[in-house]
């Protein structure tokens, strides 16, 4: 595996986490370095940190004041 592959996980925490429970993708990283990117949107999706889970995690925030509003009134 190439050192700036190695550097680009250990930096960041999204990846080594995901790299740590799914250890199979190492596998693909020594082949393929590239292969970084698409370890990246699998953690993004699997720790629900893309724009769609926040836009999502909002929305069901805003739902709840809106209900906990309505019981107080």
């Amino acid at each position: 595996m190439q050192i700036n592959t190695i550097k680009t996980i250990k930096t960041s925490p999204i990846i080594y986490n995901y790299l740590r429970d799914d250890s199979i993708h190492y596998k693909y990283l020594i082949r393929d370095p590239s292969h970084l990117k698409q370890i990246e949107n699998l953690a993004k999706e699997k720790y629900k940190l893309r724009s769609v889970d926040k836009i999502e995690k909002l929305k069901n925030n805003i739902d709840l004041l809106k209900t906990f509003m309505d019981v107080l009134n």
